[in-house]
């Protein structure tokens, strides 16, 4: 259910129409479209009254600018690397009233920090754009382009692109294991809850696929039991939190299958399973491999592991970004996103399935 506050700032947004004539090239960059939670957020949270924000120092550090931008980063965060992947640039928050005109054809950012899969996780940082208001932007999205580009283009660009989602995570650590008994723990195993969060992605992507999209990243949860804040909340030895772990090996597990199975009902690939666990794994468990110092300590943070609150100016801060893994308690540094971005692009099927993005690249340039 969308909360008063969003559909305040919705209207605002949408009044924001251009005039501007412009027109969908082919020989343009593909329009790129982002969904999910503050991982993938580049800054729509900074238009509403949350919590779930990282618009303050020392977010954004070694971005361009050196200031904060919304992203959960000390630097560019994983839309930023797909979209040079692309040759396009940066794709705009969805909520920023710059974009109009020809910045709409890049695509958009509809992500926000703290939601999940299920609606009711995140529900305490109040008001952030659920996923299914993100697909309900993506469709108003799709009414504003039309206006600017006409109908049948605006179909073109929207089944030319290629589309992130990045969700599940926040349905472990913010629900399920939010606190030590939490009401879905009470309600639910963890291999049903996974099931009903998995039966719920299914009715997202295939409500995505209705909307037009026909190349999707469908990216799992990364190993949540290693992350600096679920070290710091259950570890007394550094080691990972074997629920969490098991959750998320779990629900990687169950993806994997879902869009395999989406893929044959639609006789297409279009949903592509990005398993984050296996590729953060290499690096939790060889960080020096990849040239980094420590994948446990955050290095920006306080408490344990630098894995307790919100990272601010009053916090425990490294000098040097790239030798962490970890930006805060929960979020990947420029760094190890890079490497994430090299395995999407280039990884194994252990890694990226039924192909790679340089394979779909390729393929859809045919």
């Amino acid at each position: 259910m969308a909360n008063p506050g969003f559909a305040t700032t919705l209207a605002i947004c949408l009044a924001v129409v251009t005039a501007t004539f412009v027109t969908y090239s082919e020989g343009a960059p593909r329009a790129f479209f982002v969904f999910g939670d503050s991982l993938v957020d580049n800054g729509n949270n900074n238009y509403l009254a949350t919590t779930a924000r990282a618009d303050s120092p020392p977010y954004g550090i070694d971005y361009p600018t050196h200031s904060p931008t919304g992203r959960f980063s000390n630097g560019l965060n994983l839309p930023d690397l797909i979209s040079e992947k692309l040759g396009a640039e940066p794709t705009l928050p969805y909520l920023d009233p710059a974009l109009k005109g020809d910045k709409l054809l890049v695509g958009a950012n509809f992500a926000s920090a703290g939601i999940g899969i299920l609606n009711d996780t995140g529900i305490q940082f109040v008001n952030i754009i659920r996923i299914h208001d993100q697909l309900d932007l993506f469709q108003q999205y799709q009414q504003r382009v039309s206006g600017v580009i006409g109908a049948e283009q605006t179909k073109r660009l929207v089944n030319d692109a290629l589309v992130l989602i990045t969700l599940g995570g926040n349905d472990y650590v913010n629900n399920y294991f939010l606190t030590p008994i939490s009401p879905r723990q009470i309600q639910y195993n963890i291999q049903d809850y996974s099931r009903v969060v998995i039966t719920e992605y299914r009715n997202i992507l295939t409500r995505l696929h209705d909307l037009g999209a026909r190349r999707v990243l469908v990216t799992g949860t990364g190993p949540l039991g290693c992350v600096p804040a679920e070290l710091a909340m259950w570890s007394s030895n550094g080691e990972c939190a074997k629920e969490l772990q098991q959750a998320a090996k779990i629900f990687n597990s169950l993806l994997v299958q879902m869009t395999k199975r989406l893929n044959q009902q639609l006789s297409s690939d279009i949903f592509v399973a990005v398993n984050a666990m296996e590729m953060q794994n290499d690096f939790f468990t060889k960080p020096k491999e990849f040239g980094f110092v420590t994948s446990k300590i955050a290095c920006c943070g306080q408490g344990p592991y630098n894995g307790l609150g919100l990272c601010t100016t009053a916090s425990n801060l490294c000098t040097n970004r790239d030798e962490y893994a970890f930006w805060d308690a929960f979020h990947p540094t420029e760094k190890a996103n890079k490497i994430i971005v090299k395995t999407i692009l280039t990884g194994s099927d252990k890694y990226i399935t039924p192909m790679n993005l340089s394979t779909i690249m390729a393929i859809d340039s045919l």
